[in-house]
């Protein structure tokens, strides 16, 4: 058996007490980073071998965990810092997992973007985790522009050597929307600031430490266009019904079922 362990994202008493069974019980743990992982084991007291699996070699250690799975091992995975696959390896050797119909299990745990966003105060009943942006501010604001009608909170990842300039970018692409920033989760420092992003960006904020970007959704009144009239626009500029009711649906997040019951009623 395989186990996807969570780890402490600051505060080392954070991890669970099933998680260290399991570490206890498994043959080989493989870890993301050994150095980091080594400290997590002495503080409590486990000696185990360790490996490593990190997003450079995940396509081979993958086959050679499994290989090792086949040969009976019970294995333990960690990340550095939360849970593995959510921003971190582990999404790889899954979907491996699955494909040859090995069993796994995946451990409940410490998570960065679930704390920021019930401490954030904002919306937590419908939301969306992106993790890290692009680095490059040209392919964020991109990224940026199609996550602007979103209504959901939005959830971010980001180092302390990008932070500014991906507030200012957000500015620009989502507008001086209500947020709230995060660095140092469960640690001694820790500490969040909540604001416009105006307001953020005016502050003294301290580049130290990951930080977890938690973002009011869009809460523009959506207008309503008229199905008709826009279909009719198109009909007569020579697009067929048929391609019209598509791209309209698409281009306006309607149902196509609708778009199309409106279209009965022009003759073309």
């Amino acid at each position: 058996m395989i186990y996807f362990c969570p780890t402490p994202i600051g505060n080392l008493g954070d991890i669970t007490l099933r998680t260290l069974e399991v570490l206890r019980s498994v043959d080989i743990i493989y870890a993301e980073d050994t150095r980091v992982t080594i400290k997590l084991l002495n503080h409590y007291d486990i000696n185990k071998k360790l490996k490593t699996y990190h997003k450079f070699n995940e396509a081979k250690a993958s086959l050679e965990i499994i290989e090792s799975l086949e040969n009976g091992l019970d294995i333990g995975l960690v990340t550095d810092a939360g849970m593995p696959g959510i921003s971190d390896p582990g999404h790889v050797l899954i979907k491996k997992l699955i494909e040859k119909n090995l069993d796994f299990r995946v451990l409940p745990g410490p998570n960065a973007a679930l704390s920021a966003l019930v401490i954030s105060g904002l919306a937590s009943d419908n939301f969306y985790f992106y993790g890290f942006t692009n680095p490059k501010s040209s392919s964020r604001k991109k990224e940026f522009e199609n996550l602007k009608n979103i209504r959901a909170t939005l959830i971010f990842y980001e180092s302390p050597h990008r932070i500014i300039e991906f507030l200012k970018d957000m500015r620009e692409i989502l507008g001086n929307r209500e947020i709230s920033i995060s660095r140092e989760l469960t640690k001694i420092y820790e500490e969040t600031l909540r604001g416009k992003v105006e307001d953020i960006l005016n502050s003294n904020l301290t580049l130290k430490g990951e930080f977890v970007i938690v973002v009011e959704g869009n809460t523009q009144k959506e207008e309503i266009p008229d199905i008709k009239e826009l279909l009719i626009e198109r009909i007569n500029n020579g697009q067929k019904k048929s391609q019209a009711v598509k791209e309209i649906a698409q281009e306006y997040n309607i149902s196509k079922n609708v778009v199309y019951k409106e279209s009965l009623n022009i003759d073309a």
